[in-house]
Parts: structure tokens; C-alpha cells; sequence
């Protein structure tokens, strides 16, 4: 069938994408992806088997974990270098499954006659146009017939994994993985094509997955603060410096600490962007005096605040929008990041040269003076905010503090995001505001104030951060000597892509309750799925400001 998208919080009509993807994303690029789909899931049957046997190969580690990576929204627009991929992925099936069957022969004494799913059994075409065509197949539509709470609990996996992918890449890329995440890639890929799982068997392999996505988030905060420190609070310029400039934007603290490495001393400002913004928190990072400062907002606004610009755009990872005409020779891809027709710089043994990057910005005009702008704070991960938690308890204890709000994640286009902006407004100012990921871009900018010697706005930064924040409520509650669900906590929550998807599963299998959602709910959950979601977890949707604020507080 045609293009059948609905994984991002785009989807059109709240149902799905058909044509062209709200993000850019072209038919013949989402039937490619849906093919690449289908290979991780071939790999991933005999990735599964051999571990199963003690056979482990990091090729075939890497290829999935940046396979998934590849499809999420707005990070690959490239159809010949998914076709490469696709290629590439087909190899390593074949390798792992020589690996597999030359070790069970080798124990068993015999060749290996089990039940292989027919996905690991597929062999790709050639080129471009047959590869669309195979992947018109293999769509999350292909089975008319397949029941729609089994079909949602199945992308809801497999969105989840495409997030925890993004996590485990840039954790593999500082040198740090785990045996039981790479496992469960396989698990949950194999699971995938296995018709004979339940809602039930699915449901619980959901929940799997959510602690097993913990485990991720734990490993990339380890190495982030092993290799760059722990945020500390830090003031960040929205002002601009007359003169050269480079704009980060994405999520790879690794390609920012190259690119800062690298243009040392060239009179070239580096400024951050989008989700890039929590780097200033870091002593590794903070340390170079020319990164300068933070320019612009969320993703969803780069075609506006990159168009007339006199600067120097990397996109290390997603969220890339078509660029226009207008900056498309001042912007440069890297990491997994691709769209036809853009400057790619690709890494050798994990080393970047930007070399071109900050050629291009030293030819450019820069920025012809200075434009003073606030300073906003970042820098309140967990361990900051833990190092204050006997204050934080006694604030409680004593009713400066009456309530803490999580209000976070991600940000998009769609104008009921705005709740988000409202809703941090009117938080009583005895109300302490913890924010995450861009979705802190709808307000992140505002005065909020203090509560004694503490802000009332605590940036925990990037989305990956919200293991911080869950290493803060798991503290507040042993400290209190209940549950997360019974402290003074809201979760205020907006999603639009799958890493989205993978921390609320991961918030949910730690029997996190009373989430608020928004600005909708994901197409693909069922009404089947949204009823066990209420009833176990009392999951909701945002209403408006004032009556979820009342409800919360009474």
C-alpha cells in the first residue's frame, strides 16, 4: 500500500500521514524506512538465537541500534543513503546468521532445524525504485486483518526501541553500552514479527522494555557526566556576539565538544540550539569561551530562525526540517542525520573534521554586532538538585514548597501546545517547576522567580535528562518514605516523536500514575490500549490550564 505514517504527534488528522509527511518526509523515504524496519527485524531473529548462544558481534550491535535510530522522525530524509543502509543491514543478517548456525552445529552436532519467522527468510532488490516497491509491503498496515489492539501494542514497541535507539547511539558513540539493552533490541524486534504473542505477552514486554529503557538513560547520564561532568548551574546568553558564528543544534554533546575543539582560537562563535541548550551546563563543555551563548528556540521554528542568519548551521541529530534556499549551503549534516542534497560530514574511528564547517563560517559575514539578550539558567540535573535535597525537604516540611511540577518534553507546531506556556504561568509561586527536553522552549524564557534560594523553574536538560528527573522524584520519595505517586508531584507531559514514547513507557513500568498528556494522544493506541492505560495507570489528556491546575491542587 501507499505511505501509512502515524509514529509522530503530526500525523494528519490525528491519523496518519498518506502522502507526505507533515515532517517532509516523502513516500518513497517512508516506504524505504518501513524496509529497513523489516531487515532489523530479520536481524534481530538470529541476532536473538545467537545470543541466546553466548555469540556476540558488535557489528551487528551497531547496525541495529543506528537502523532504528535512522527511522525516527526528522533524522533521515535521504533515500539513497537509506538504500545503502537497507544494503548494509542485509549483509549483517547474513553474517549473524552464518555466526549462529556454524555455532549450533558446532554444539548440537547438527544443523539447525527450529522455527524461523519469514521475515528472516527476505532477500533485498537492487535498486531504489524495486527496494520502494518491496517496501510498500511491509507498512504497519500490511495485515489488514491483524487486530488493532495487538497492531498498536506493536508499534507502541517498536516506537519505544526506535527511541531507546537514539539513547543507546549516542551512549555507543562516548564508548559506553550494555549487554541487556543490545539484548532487548533483538528481543523486541524479533517479538515484532512473531504472530503468536498476545495483547498480554506484548503488554509485558512493554513493560520489559520500559525498565530496560532506564537502564539506557542510566548509562548515557553516567557517561555524559564521566566524560563532559555534572551540570552545574549556569547562566546562558540568549544575546548575539559581533563576528563568525556556528549554530549546534540537535542532541550530540560529542560532536559539539569536537567542533569546540577544533575551532579553538578562530574568532568563530559557537551558539547552541534547540536541544543543544543544556551543554552550557557542563564543565567540560562550558569551559571553551567561545561557545557563546544560545540562539533561537525549539526544532519546529529552525526554517524561520535559520533563513536569514549570517551563520554556520551542524545538525548533529534529529530534529532537521527541509531546509529552505535560503541557508541550504550554510547547513551541514552529520551522525545519522541526512537530507538530499546537504553538505555530510561522516566520523573516522569516532573522529569528526569540521574542518569545512568552520571554513564556510570564517568566509561568512558573521554577525555584524553585538544584540545584548537575557540570561536563562541551566544546569539542574540530579546531581545538583540532590546535593540541595535536605534544604528541598525541609522547604516541604515547612510549606514554602507546596507542590512540584514536571512540565516537559517535547515541543512541536501544533498550536494547542500553547496549554504548556499557560499552564506554567499560572503554577502558584509556591509551586516549585522542573522542565525537560525542548518543550521547555514555551517558557523556559519567563521570570519565575525563587522560592527562598531555590528558582522556581529547574531546567534538568535534554529528554534523555529525564532519568534525571527520575532519579530526583525516587530521592524526594525515599526521603519521605513513600511512593513517587504519593509525593507533592505532577507530571505535565507533551510528547511528539519516539523517544517521547520510550521515556512514557519507562515512567509507566515504574508505575508512575496520573500522567497528563498532550497536546493529543498518539494515533496509534487503540481505544482498546487507552482503556487499560486509564484504568491501570490513570493516564489523561490535557483539558485546559485552569480546571487541570485545579484538579491537581484542589
Amino acid at each position: 500500500m501507499s505511505m501509512f505514517c502515524r509514529q509522530c504527534e503530526q500525523a494528519v488528522k490525528r491519523e496518519a500521514c498518506v502522502t507526505r509527511g507533515v515532517c517532509g518526509k516523502k513516500e518513497d523515504t517512508a516506504a524505504l524506512q518501513d524496509l529497513l524496519i523489516h531487515v532489523l527485524k530479520g536481524i534481530a531473529v538470529y541476532g536473538k538465537l545467537a545470543r541466546e548462544l553466548g555469540i556476540k558481534d558488535r557489528d551487528t550491535d551497531l547496525c541495529v541500534i543506528e537502523g532504528l535510530f535512522s527511522t525516527v522522525t526528522n533524522v533521515n530524509f535521504d533515500s539513497s543513503k537509506l538504500v545503502d543502509i537497507i544494503h548494509k543491514s542485509y549483509k549483517i543478517k547474513e553474517k549473524i546468521k552464518n555466526l549462529f548456525l556454524a555455532e549450533y552445529k558446532e554444539k548440537n552436532g547438527k544443523d539447525f532445524q527450529g522455527r524461523l519467522f519469514e521475515v528472516a527468510k527476505w532477500n533485498p532488490a537492487d535498486t531504489l525504485k524495486d527496494l520502494v516497491e518491496q517496501g510498500r509491503a511491509f507498512g504497519i498496515m500490511a495485515d489488514p486483518k491483524l487486530d488493532k489492539d495487538i497492531l498498536s501494542l506493536r508499534e507502541i514497541l517498536l516506537y519505544g526501541l526506535k527511541g531507546m535507539a537514539a539513547y543507546a547511539d549516542h551512549a555507543v558513540i562516548l564508548g559506553k553500552e550494555s549487554e541487556d539493552v543490545n539484548f532487548f533490541f533483538y528481543k523486541g524486534l524479533s517479538a515484532l514479527a512473531d504472530d503468536s504473542l498476545t495483547a498480554d505477552d506484548l503488554t509485558n514486554l512493554i513493560m520489559e522494555f520500559g525498565k530496560v529503557n532506564l537502564t539506557c538513560m542510566e548509562i548515557l547520564d553516567t557517561v555524559h557526566t564521566e566524560t563532559f561532568g555534572h551540570p552545574v548551574p549556569t547562566k546562558v546568553s540568549l544575546g548575539i556576539k559581533k563576528g563568525p558564528a556556528i549554530i549546534v543544534s540537535g542532541h550530540d554533546l560529542d560532536d559539539l565538544k569536537q567542533l569546540l575543539e577544533q575551532s579553538k582560537d578562530s574568532g568563530i562563535n559557537i551558539y547552541t540550539h534547540g536541544e543543544m541548550l543544556p551543554a552550557h551546563g557542563y564543565p567540560g563543555l562550558k569551559k571553551h569561551k567561545h561557545l557563546a551563548g544560545h540562539f533561537g528556540t525549539a526544532w519546529q521554528n529552525q526554517q524561520k530562525e535559520f533563513n536569514d542568519i549570517p551563520a554556520v548551521i551542524l545538525m548533529t541529530t534529529n530534529c532537521i526540517q527541509e531546509p529552505r534556499a535560503s541557508y541550504k549551503d550554510r547547513i551541514f549534516t552529520t551522525g545519522l542525520v541526512a537530507w538530499e542534497g546537504v553538505a555530510h560530514i561522516d566520523a573516522k574511528d569516532g573522529k569528526k573534521d569540521f574542518g569545512k564547517l568552520i571554513k564556510k563560517a570564517k568566509d561568512s559575514d558573521g554577525f555584524k554586532k553585538d544584540t545584548p539578550g537575557k540570561e536563562i539558567l541551566v544546569g539542574f540535573a540530579h546531581h545538583t538538585v540532590l546535593s540541595l535535597a535536605d534544604k528541598i525537604i525541609d522547604a516541604v516540611k515547612n510549606k514554602q514548597i507546596r507542590h512540584f511540577f514536571l512540565i516537559g518534553g517535547c515541543d512541536g507546531a501544533e498550536l494547542g501546545r500553547n496549554y504548556y506556556t499557560e499552564f506554567a504561568k499560572k503554577v502558584p509561586k509556591d509551586c516549585i517547576i522542573l522542565t525537560l527536553a525542548c518543550g521547555k522552549f514555551r517558557f523556559n524564557s519567563l521570570d519565575f522567580g525563587t522560592i527562598g534560594e531555590f528558582p522556581r523553574l529547574l531546567d534538568c536538560g535534554q529528554c534523555n535528562d529525564a532519568y534525571s528527573a527520575i532519579k530526583i522524584a525516587s530521592s524526594l520519595a525515599s526521603a519521605f518514605k513513600c511512593s513517587v505517586n504519593d509525593l507533592p508531584l505532577s507530571l505535565i507531559l507533551s510528547w511528539y516523536e519516539q523517544k517521547a514514547v520510550c521515556i512514557l513507557l519507562t515512567l509507566l513500568s515504574l508505575g508512575i500514575k496520573n500522567i497528563r498528556l498532550g497536546p493529543t494522544l498518539p494515533a496509534f493506541i487503540s481505544p482498546g490500549v487507552l482503556k487499560v492505560l486509564v484504568e491501570k495507570f490513570s493516564i489523561k489528556p490535557i483539558v485546559n490550564p485552569d480546571s487541570d491546575l485545579k484538579e491537581i491542587l484542589g
